[in-house]
């Protein structure tokens, strides 16, 4: 019997957030056997300009909107007070100060899994938090398994039988590391930057965001329309 907390880790511009979020994060927590689920907007995401983004403080605002009768799932704004880019490595680091002997599980899609190489000390974050890959937009367990096997990825990974209370397709151990974890979940096909030209158009995200959510939006119109209106592309992938 299991007695460590296992916490799930979403990180991501959430620009706004949206049902797919919230279902990704529902899929993952029941996969995975977690005891709670922290959504981790960037701050500054290194990526990406800032220039469409909706400010920092009105995304938390959104995303607690969003989780506040969903049990299980929480906002960490841990990235609002540190200075320079959001790096997935630096928020794992200081949720392993910050949880001692706590399981860690990094959400991330399979699309962010096959460019980890790319980020920085992207070799490490399988060493920080086990990763808890999803599997969706036509990348799965044979792509996961041809990016591992390449030199390129920056650590090496055995495949292993799924643990005790994790529903997953693929996992894999990392030599002195946490393991990696394929959950195929269904798909909401919602995007962010789709959301944001529909809300500038003035067209209703009713049922495509949570009704709490929506709320909120419609109350702060001038300043997301003000954000949003700058037109660039914004994907909601997490911060590197």
């Amino acid at each position: 019997m299991r007695s460590a907390t296992r916490i799930g880790i979403y990180g991501g511009s959430f620009n706004p957030v949206h049902c797919g979020h919230l279902r990704a994060a529902l899929e993952a927590a029941e996969a995975l056997g977690l005891d709670r689920t922290d959504f981790v907007p960037a701050a500054r995401p290194p990526h990406k300009s800032g220039r469409g983004m909706l400010g920092f403080a009105a995304r938390v605002r959104l995303l607690r909107a969003a989780v506040a009768d969903v049990p299980g799932l929480a906002v960490n704004a841990l990235e609002a007070d540190r200075p320079g880019p959001s790096y997935t490595c630096d928020t794992l680091a200081r949720y392993r100060e910050d949880n001692p002997g706590a399981g860690l599980f990094f959400i991330m899609g399979a699309a962010d899994l096959l460019g980890l190489h790319t980020w920085r000390q992207g070799a490490d974050i399988p060493r920080l938090a086990h990763l808890a890959v999803l599997c969706r937009e036509g990348l799965g367990v044979d792509e996961i398994r041809a990016y591992l096997a390449r030199d390129g990825a920056g650590f090496s990974a055995s495949p292993r039988p799924a643990a005790p209370g994790m529903a997953a397709s693929a996992s894999w151990d990392v030599p002195g590391g946490q393991g990696l974890s394929c959950l195929e979940i269904p798909r909401l096909d919602i995007s962010a930057s789709w959301l944001r030209q529909r809300f500038v158009s003035g067209r209703s995200l009713r049922f495509l965001v949570p009704d709490a959510v929506w709320r909120e939006l419609s109350a702060m119109r001038d300043e997301a329309r003000l954000a949003w209106g700058a037109g660039v592309d914004d994907t909601a992938t997490p911060a590197v």
